[in-house]
């Protein structure tokens, strides 16, 4: 089963964060602009939380506040749920599940190393069926 590391080593480069500062408003746009459903909240190079497209519908359109008015800080999720570089797939997809997140920041002691989504581990689990499927095939042609 594939790891964390490997998971991340098969994404494009990059890390999207926002400030606890900046305005949701600036968060849903940066969501918008990397077609990302969530941002990791940094001081620094410090995790401090994560916004994602549902906090802000919980948070702020359920709550009628202002996204131009109200901090990230405001509605961010803290503590994180995090993963490191050697959990599984399967750990990753169990986290997931049973604390209804749907990214998992990736660190490696203090330093952050990416995030995971659930649109990953989808495309990995998808892709070991295959391998193991024509591993099946190859072995019945045989």
């Amino acid at each position: 089963m594939a790891t964390v590391r490997q998971l991340l080593q098969g994404k494009k480069p990059g890390l999207f964060t926002v400030s606890p500062d900046a305005v949701v408003l600036e968060a849903i746009r940066a969501m918008a602009e990397h077609r990302v459903g969530a941002l990791l909240v940094t001081e620094g190079a410090r995790l401090v939380g994560i916004v994602s497209e549902r906090d802000y519908a919980r948070k702020i359109i359920l709550l009628g506040r202002s996204s131009s008015d109200t901090p990230v800080r405001a509605i961010m999720s803290s503590p994180v749920l995090t993963v490191g570089p050697e959990d599984t797939v399967a750990h990753c997809m169990a986290l997931m599940t049973e604390r209804h997140v749907r990214h998992l920041p990736a660190l490696e002691g203090a330093t952050i190393l990416g995030m995971i989504s659930i649109g990953d581990l989808v495309k990995a689990v998808i892709a070991e069926q295959r391998a193991q499927i024509e591993q099946l095939e190859n072995y019945i042609r045989s």
